[in-house]
């Protein structure tokens, strides 16, 4: 039995999340137990919970005794880089009770124990500012292990690290050599360890895999393959003995969750096109690849295309991938059955055509792996329309495809990158659908990391120096994304983590402007892919200044508000200053004297009001133009990145929110269901990245997995369904849908920090409105419903002012207010409707 190192005690308190560890300093290498009890508002106490466990990593990096190794200087290295195969051989005493694999790379990696995966994950280390922050993974391996002989080996490829990212063939932006670092700990039952480490006495070997790259895809020649390489007792002798080597990298345990297969799908049809290309269809736009079997003569070459679409005509295309080549190219070994999948590279894709494979085998021995970071799924959106409902599905495994260790903006091209603007625009409604919190810590970390001298944030993160640095919208991920991370999960640690990041981001745009309160200088993207765009251009027709003024009016509020937050009062205030300075500034810059926005936009309009950048006298009158804008555009936006995140929900803040349902529900082009009803299983870059006739909008920045329009998931939840927040972590929550015409009934829940939200309503054929709540322990809600007959309203039968629960019924105009403890509610009244 192990002693206990710390009690809290009770401690009087309204949190029952983020409680800090605040015992003894922890050891390395050390797991360590835990259990809770509560007591409630009677001092009633619970039982224990079920015991649960952390475990701690290598916490100095003295205890890192192990050498990076990497091939030999002389190694032959061809023009595709075949990977390396790398492995050892130990052994253990009979006496051993526990074992740790601690190991990372530069480079990716998949690491096997006595002829096995170590585990199920994918892509380590991850993809991190290398030469800043490198990850380290721990592998439980106690189970992999036996007394007397062992072997361990790994794969090691390009992946991030070396390998081909951004435009135009780049490669080793972060080194030109690749090496592995692996540390062993097996624990006796003495307590006594037994280490292994990499030195210059492993061995090192190419073998099968070809090639591997991200982009391009991998070659493998199973006639090559090393039976037993990773096992003990393998003849390693032609193997050439591996180099050590040197690394600055400051390693990190692993912060995010893993990446992994999280499920797979059956190809639903094979199709052989006009040009006579056999195709699978998967009939879902995934991110993963393709795992197969076949029984085929030696040396019969098997290759699998990855596409997205097919063209207007039906044939395979893949034009929008640019240089990606996305393509696995499979040397079968014969003489039986023999199964392969990928190992270091994905693929974005629908469509795979097949070479090589008689074409009735391709149903029955094709299966697609979906991979992403394995985070929780949150949220549930569901209503009475399936055009929404199939948007909702399109928003999701558009963040499943791009939520791969980093936010990427796409999964398939000859890019991938971590743009900064899409991340921000969209992590409001990722964080409904999932749990992002060490997914976006993580990736904060890197953006802190490589934020130059000066506080500029480069556009993608990790850096990929091509792509440049310090545009508005873009770089504000370094405020707005540590704020609503804050707002979303109520843990004030991402805020003392991110302070000085969110601060440095701030006074970088302060030194930027010909003034210190207006941002009218540098390169910025604008309103990216606006439809008001002039011809051929991709930004829209909003004033760059206008966007960059009105973004640092916003990141400078946000800072404010985070000083406060962590108890920088005095820096707080300085802000809240600069920040009205600022305001007060726009309001001179880009709206007249009498009140008006200058720039007649829709973005514009919808960034004014939504940063609060007018005087009160003129928002509602500024709102009434931004609606009046789009019935003149036939219910049609004309927004692009930076104006359509905010359009619905500054519509209904001010009172148009039937005219928000309507441009959500709108099916013709342009619009959200416009894509939906040409067939798109996830969100696209273009608004009509397939034109009406079946034609491309061109080849160049096309991707048919692009989540940033998805943001619109932000209004479903939170208008449609009627989950917001009140404080952070959804400690209070206000549940207010707004119930109009155009659905009969929406369902929506979120499971936040403290326990699952639920808002789900019907309006009956015979006018009763039915709503189903849900509040969570310890947090209150807000119920806002649309009626001003508070006695109709009954819940379980009984009138709602006297139900058990609902601590109070206020009317106000239109609507009544009542506040509910934590539970399950129904509640049903007569609706007149809006």
């Amino acid at each position: 039995m192990s002693a206990m190192i710390w009690d809290s005690q009770k401690t009087e308190s309204d949190s029952n999340v983020h409680v800090v560890y605040q015992g003894p300093v922890l050891q390395s290498r050390t797991r360590y137990y835990l259990r809770v009890r509560v007591w409630d508002q009677q001092n009633v106490k619970s039982a224990w919970s079920e015991t649960a466990y952390w475990e701690t990593a290598l916490l100095t990096p003295e205890e890192w005794q192990a050498k990076w190794i990497t091939a030999p200087p002389g190694k032959l290295q061809a023009a595709d880089e075949p990977c390396d195969y790398i492995r050892t051989e130990f052994q253990i005493p009979e006496n051993a009770v526990a074992a740790r694999v601690y190991a990372t790379s530069l480079g990716m990696y998949r690491l096997y124990v006595n002829g096995v995966p170590a585990d199920d994950t994918l892509f380590a280390p991850g993809w991190t500012s290398y030469n800043k922050r490198l990850q380290y993974q721990t592998y439980d391996v106690t189970s992999l292990l036996t007394a007397g002989d062992n072997a361990i080996g790994c794969i090691l490829g390009n992946g991030w690290y070396k390998g081909y990212l951004a435009w135009e063939g780049q490669k080793d932006h972060f080194g030109q050599t690749c090496a592995m670092l692996i540390q062993i700990h097996v624990t006796l039952s003495d307590g006594t360890e037994h280490i292994i480490v990499s030195d210059k006495d492993w061995r090192i070997s190419s073998g099968p895999l070809l090639m591997s790259e991200l982009y391009h895809g991998e070659t493998y020649d199973a006639r090559r393959e090393l039976d037993g390489w990773s096992s003990p007792g393998f003849v390693d002798q032609k193997w050439e003995q591996a180099a050590v080597t040197n690394s600055q990298c400051v390693l990190v345990a692993q912060e995010n969750e893993p990446t992994r297969i999280i499920e797979t799908i059956k190809p639903v049809a094979v199709i052989t096109t006009p040009r006579g290309e056999v195709v699978l269809d998967m009939g879902q736009n995934m991110v993963g690849w393709i795992r197969f079997t076949v029984q085929a003569e030696p040396e019969t070459v098997i290759t699998l295309e990855h596409a997205e679409v097919l063209d207007r005509e039906g044939n395979f295309y893949t034009g929008n991938l640019r240089s990606a080549k996305q393509t696995i190219t499979y040397i079968c070994r014969g003489g039986g059955e023999e199964s392969f999948e990928p190992y270091l590279s994905f693929q974005g894709f629908r469509y795979v055509k097949v070479t090589g494979i008689p074409q009735h085998e391709l149903l029955a021995h094709f299966t697609g792996c979906v991979i992403h970071t394995d985070l929780e799924e949150t949220g549930r959106f569901s209503c009475s329309d399936e055009l929404l409902n199939q948007l909702q599905h399109n928003i999701v495994w558009g963040q499943k495809g791009n939520f791969l260790d980093v936010p990427t903006d796409c999964p398939q091209r000859d890019e991938r990158l971590g743009w900064t603007g899409d991340a921000q625009v969209f992590i409001r409604t990722a964080a409904f659908n999932m749990n992002v919190v060490p997914f976006f810590e993580k990736w904060l970390k890197d953006l802190a990391a490589d934020q130059e001298a000066d506080g500029r944030v480069p556009h993608v993160i990790p850096d990929v120096p091509a792509a440049g640095y310090g545009s508005s919208a873009w770089g504000d991920a370094a405020v707005i994304c540590p704020w609503t991370l804050y707002q979303c999960y109520g843990d004030i640690r991402v805020l003392d983590a991110q302070y000085p990041s969110m601060k440095a981001w701030v006074e970088y745009i302060r030194g930027q402007g010909e003034n210190e309160y207006l941002w009218n200088t540098g390169f910025h993207f604008g309103d990216w892919l606006g439809l008001d765009a002039k011809e051929n251009s991709y930004v829209g027709a909003t004033p760059k200044e206008l966007i960059a003024t009105a973004f640092y009016a916003y990141s400078t509020e946000l800072l404010a508000k985070a000083g406060a937050v962590i108890g920088k009062v005095e820096e707080a205030k300085e802000y809240e200053a600069l920040h009205e300075k600022i305001v007060q500034a726009f309001r001179a810059e880009f709206v007249t004297p009498t009140g008006r926005v200058a720039s007649p936009t829709q973005t514009a309009y919808a960034l004014a009001l939504m940063f609060d950048l007018l005087e009160e006298k003129d928002r509602q009158r500024t709102a009434k133009m931004l609606a009046d804008h789009i019935e003149e555009n036939g219910i049609h936006l004309t927004t692009g990145f930076v104006g359509t995140p905010y359009l619905c929900l500054v519509l209904s803040h001010f009172g148009y929110t039937d005219l928000a349902y309507q441009l959500v529900l709108q099916k013709e082009y342009p619009s959200w269901l416009y894509s939906v009803i040409q067939g798109a299983t996830t969100i696209w870059e273009h608004w009509d990245g397939i034109k009406q006739d079946g034609s491309f909008w061109s080849d160049d920045m096309n991707s048919y997995n692009h989540y940033a329009y998805g943001a619109i998931g932000d209004w479903l939840y939170r208008v449609a369904g009627g989950i917001e927040l009140l404080e952070p972590g959804y400690k209070k929550i206000r549940i207010q849908p707004q119930i109009g015409d155009h659905l009969t009934w929406v369902d929506s829940s979120f499971d936040s920090v403290y326990g699952k939200i639920r808002s789900a309503w019907r309006r009956d054929e015979d006018g009763t409105l039915t709503m189903h709540v849900e509040v969570p322990s310890n947090t209150t809600a807000e119920l806002i419903l649309p009626t001003t007959q508070q006695d109709s309203i009954v819940e379980g039968g009984m009138p709602a002012a006297q139900a058990l629960g609902v601590y109070g019924v206020e009317s106000i105009p239109e609507v009544q207010k009542l506040i509910l403890g934590s539970g399950s509610y129904h509640f049903a009244y007569a609706f007149a409707g809006n």
